[in-house]
């Protein structure tokens, strides 16, 4: 692993830590820099501020970690694969979901979940004459519901099993993508 992965996990796991007792937007980069062992030159060297960090740190933890679910049997294990680094990180990511970082936690969920279903979309219409517009809409359509669902969670405490949401989730979506691609295929 090379020296700048290193120091990027460092300010990465310090920025965390101060997430778990301090809201996103006290924190300082002075406070992340002291918690780790280096300093501001260091951090923006890497950084671009705060929200940078916050970025790569979805970016590097979560989005990487769910490539392999892009396909019609595997997607709903890719979903839980997110509900599980939200309950494993839970104060990081209500914290970020409460402060001015909200974009960077929808962002990250956004691009996850759109990159499972696109390959899910393209897997399913793979002998259809669907064009590239409607496969992006029915895939930006079930991102944008599945993403509200997430945060719709989060905001309600992650009371309810997330293995539950995705049971219900699959029923309601089983066959409605190939139903939806065969709608558009007509169009064609």
């Amino acid at each position: 692993m090379s020296n700048s992965i290193i120091t990027k996990k460092a300010l990465a796991k310090s920025l965390k830590e101060l997430m778990n007792s301090i809201p996103l937007n006290k924190i300082s980069v002075k406070e992340i820099v002291n918690n780790c062992g280096l300093n501001r030159q260091t951090f923006y060297y890497h950084f671009q501020d705060i929200y940078n960090l916050l970025e790569w740190i979805y970016e590097t933890e979560a989005v990487e970690s769910i490539s392999q679910y892009r396909s019609y049997n595997t997607w709903t294990d890719g979903f839980q694969k997110i509900f599980n680094y939200i309950e494993s990180n839970r104060r990081f990511c209500m914290n970020t979901l409460n402060s001015l970082g909200k974009n960077h936690l929808d962002s990250y969920l956004y691009t996850v979940t759109y990159d499972l279903i696109i390959g899910v979309v393209n897997e399913v219409s793979q002998n259809m004459r669907a064009t590239e517009d409607n496969k992006k809409f029915i895939a930006n359509f079930y991102t944008l519901a599945f993403t509200g669902l997430v945060i719709q969670w989060m905001n309600g405490g992650m009371k309810e099993d997330s293995h539950k949401i995705i049971e219900k989730l699959s029923e309601l979506v089983e066959g409605n993508f190939m139903r939806a691609l065969e709608r558009y295929e007509k169009d064609a």
